[in-house]
């Protein structure tokens, strides 16, 4: 195994941001190997898989949801053999059927190397205390 670099793993978690702010769901789950979890502290459990976290969005988006902007500050990345952590806050703001609404919160990502791309196996979000 080798270690990430940096760079690689900055990318990676701008590509994932990047589509979640474009609201593009297919270029942002892209990015998740089918077997990534994932705990949002605005769901009651975590999601086993990218699959299920797809029908969730599709659920989201059939509500009259959609993200209109998407920013990433306080970078970290954490590289290991094998992969890397890589820790933001994140400022969203999303549409709804209700109007809009905006949030800060804090994101982890764990990225494993898949060949020569980094994919997220872990996205953990929490709120911005």
């Amino acid at each position: 195994m080798t270690t990430p670099d940096p760079a690689a793993v900055e990318a990676a978690a701008a590509a994932i941001v990047d589509a979640f702010g474009a609201n593009d769901g297919d270029r942002y789950f892209d990015g998740f190997a089918p077997e990534a979890t994932f705990v949002f502290h605005t769901e009651p459990r975590r999601l086993e898989n990218r699959a299920e976290y797809e029908r969730l969005w599709d659920e989201w988006v059939e509500s009259g949801w959609r993200v209109t902007s998407c920013s990433s500050s306080d970078r970290r990345v954490q590289v290991f053999d094998g992969g890397a952590v890589f820790s933001h806050t994140v400022d969203t703001s999303v549409e709804t059927a209700d109007g809009p609404e905006s949030y800060r919160e804090r994101e982890t990502i764990v990225f494993t190397a898949d060949g020569d791309r980094l994919l997220a196996v872990h996205e953990h979000l929490s709120p911005f205390a």
